[in-house]
């Protein structure tokens, strides 16, 4: 009986070791394809950056496509948000049965939302605006960092990822409650992307912070920025949504939500010893320079904007005393026209504050009035104040920070990641931000007091991590993100003991409706319904660099004899995905076949466009560059949709081709670029939608 107890205790421990190697494999394979999708993003949004950067637009109206096609650094004018926001104007028709919202918003629109949108019913346009007005008045009066207090509440419960899973939302506040004056919650960003449901979110989460302003609390994440948007879903779900609302406001509300993400105030500091960010920090984090920072200029961190950086090089040579001479001489070629050198008389001594700094305004008016009349801007309406406005004002005796150290700033808070190694170093992974280890986390605690960081930004198995020694907390919200069942959603709430309890969910109506017999069978099935997805993309990515590995595998095949070994099978596959991944512990579920050791890798190729070929017969060379490129080409193709609409007018297209004709030294005439748009508008109805777009790539493809 002992031996026997011992072999069945062995068996046991095998096969959950099995498991779980399982479960982590299949874990490496959708984060790793996960991050290299962040990576094709920001190569994409650089490429298209370096093209206006390298454009000079001949007309006004060049002018304003190109500004409008990337979304720049700066903010937009107040007479142009009001314009978009002109909800006043807009009828809700004697048919429409959805919620009604009126301001100032009580408990019961909130409630009366949450009713409507559980029965799958629609907000519609006008009170969507209305909202988004509403909501943008009372960001703006935020500080960069929220403060909340356990005092005046029992518990604060912390939310991290729901990217979109309205499930996810309506269980926190089945299992948690709803927010209210004893019942504060921290939403720490990335609300959108990804999931179907991502406008749903955000409505009940703006209603709640506008009802209970000092109980709900929400922080940006990586994901509440434009061009993130424009690959991941939330612009393409939004114009869809908008449709289906009103056609003609889709343009107004997508301009709101930009405006409104960058108003997002950065971080949540809890009873000043808990700091809530949504990714992490870094070696230079600075919270002091963080609550100083004019957040709104930042509609996207993606990228650095080289171009307003070099604008800004004639002020800051002004403000050193270098001359136009020295700059020019120093190989700075500047028109003699653009000379921001103070006209006004000269500097009094720094010796009286108040007198310098009023000079010091003076002289930046000055100079702003004299930029905005060379590029023909007139000067926006004068807005109200802001807090970040009023710290800029109040404090003039503290440090200026170029824009450079600014955008880092955000870039690294919203993107970073934990590591358990020491150091901190660029996080490659995803494309943006930096890894930080347990000692850039011990100073950074100790520099400013703090007792842990709560992070989100990294989706965990369990719905949360400790890290750095329990003084790291992860906590992710979105259940079954990959797949259903590949892991759980969780939340945390902490007292005034700032002791973490946590929460752990699935929202997985399959689960729920299971009795016990059938649930006992859930982890192996569902490892094995995840394992599954996880081989499919991975294989989809395998099909979709086909070509480059046929040149790595030949590389190792020197006698040209079609075989390889499996470990330089192995490799290869690395060297041209560049995942990082255990090639050679996955090789079984993806290598079927071998003989003596040996692969024969064009017949295994062979086999994986077998798979992948798609009703239609296309070929699989073209079908391999389709698979490769569809995501660029859905976000190319929301770039060139500037109203998104869902659909390429003929202006749009040929602006956006004038882009490419001049960096790639393609001389095309405006009629040669109205033939082309109309060859590629296939059913002649004067627009191009994104099949026909695709359809007019494959075909050029191929083409010989």
């Amino acid at each position: 009986a002992f031996k026997a107890a011992v072999l069945i205790q062995q068996w046991y421990r095998r096969y959950v070791a099995r498991l779980e190697m399982r479960r982590r494999c299949t874990w490496r394979i959708f984060q790793s394809i996960e991050y290299a999708c962040e990576q094709d993003q920001i190569k994409l949004h650089n490429f298209f950056s370096y093209l206006v950067d390298q454009f000079t637009p001949s007309s006004s109206k060049e002018r304003d496509f190109i500004s409008r096609m990337l979304v720049s650094g700066e903010s937009y004018k107040e007479a142009e948000l009001e314009k978009c926001c002109d909800y006043e104007s807009i009828e809700v028709p004697d048919s429409y049965t959805g919620p009604r919202l009126s301001f100032p918003l009580l408990p019961d629109h909130a409630t009366a939302l949450l009713e409507a949108y559980q029965q799958k019913q629609q907000l519609h346009a006008r009170y969507v605006l209305n909202l988004l007005h509403e909501t943008r008045k009372h960001l703006k009066q935020l500080p960069n960092i929220s403060h909340v207090s356990t005092c005046y509440s029992e518990e604060v419960t912390v939310c991290g990822d729901l990217h979109g899973q309205l499930d996810d939302l309506f269980l926190i506040f089945y299992k948690n409650g709803l927010p209210s004056p004893s019942k504060s919650y921290v939403f720490n960003g990335d609300f959108v992307d990804r999931g179907k449901q991502s406008l749903e979110i955000l409505v009940i989460l703006f209603t709640f912070l506008l009802i209970y302003p000092k109980e709900v609390h929400l922080n940006r994440g990586n994901h509440e920025d434009h061009m993130v948007n424009l690959r991941y879903g939330f612009c393409g779900g939004l114009s869809t949504m908008s449709r289906a609302l009103c056609k003609v406001h889709g343009k107004k509300i997508l301009r709101m939500f930009q405006n409104v993400f960058c108003w997002l105030p950065l971080a949540t500091l809890i009873d000043q010893k808990v700091l809530i960010i949504h990714g992490g920090i870094s070696d230079t984090t600075d919270l002091n320079m963080l609550e100083k920072i004019q957040r709104d200029k930042f509609i996207s961190v993606l990228r650095m904007k080289k171009r307003k950086e070099s604008s800004r090089k004639p002020e800051i040579q002004a403000i050193n005393g270098e001359s136009k001479s020295e700059s020019d001489a120093a190989g700075n070629e500047a028109p003699a026209r653009l000379s921001l050198q103070p006209q006004s008389a000269q500097a009094p001594s720094t010796a009286n504050r108040l007198e310098f700094s009023r000079w010091l305004r003076q002289t930046v008016q000055e100079q702003m009035d004299t930029c905005r009349r060379l590029v023909d801007i007139s000067e926006s309406e004068p807005e109200e104040p802001t807090y970040s406005s009023m710290v800029s004002l109040k404090d003039v005796d503290e440090p200026c920070w170029t824009r450079q150290e600014e955008w880092k700033q955000i870039l690294d808070i919203l993107w970073s990641d934990p590591m358990p190694q020491d150091g901190c170093r660029e996080n490659k992974v995803r494309g943006g931000g930096c890894y930080f280890g347990p000692d850039v986390t011990e100073k950074f605690l100790d520099k400013y007091s703090l007792q842990f960081l709560i992070r989100s930004h990294e989706c965990k198995q369990e719905g949360y991590e400790f890290c750095h020694n329990r003084k790291v907390l992860t906590i992710f919200s979105a259940s079954n993100y990959y797949e259903i069942g590949s892991n759980r959603g969780a939340y945390v709430k902490l007292g005034p003991d700032l002791i973490p309890h946590f929460v752990q969910y699935q929202a997985n109506k399959t689960a729920h409706m299971l009795t016990m017999t059938q649930r006992q069978g859930i982890p192996v099935a569902l490892i094995s319904r995840v394992e599954e997805s996880a081989f499919r993309a991975l294989r989809e990515q395998l099909f979709a660099h086909t070509s480059a590995l046929i040149s790595a595998f030949k590389a190792y095949d020197g006698d040209n004899t079609g075989r390889i070994t499996l470990s330089n099978w192995a490799t290869a596959v690395e060297s041209v995905l560049r995942l990082g991944l255990p090639w050679r512990m996955l090789r079984p579920q993806l290598v079927r076949s071998t003989q003596d050791g040996m692969l024969e890798y064009k017949s295994w190729l062979d086999d994986l466009a077998m798979e992948q070929r798609s009703q239609e017969h296309i070929q699989s060379s073209l079908l391999e560059v389709i698979y490769r490129n569809r995501s660029n080409l859905e976000t190319i193709f929301r770039i060139i949709d500037r109203d998104h609409s869902g659909l390429i007018s003929f202006e749009e297209f040929q602006q956006t081709w004038k882009l490419f004709s001049s960096h790639m030294n393609i001389e095309l005439t405006d009629d040669g670029i109205n033939d082309l748009v109309r060859s590629i508008d296939f059913n002649k109805d004067g627009n191009i939608d994104f099949n026909e777009f695709l359809e007019a790539f494959r075909l050029v493809k191929q083409c010989p």
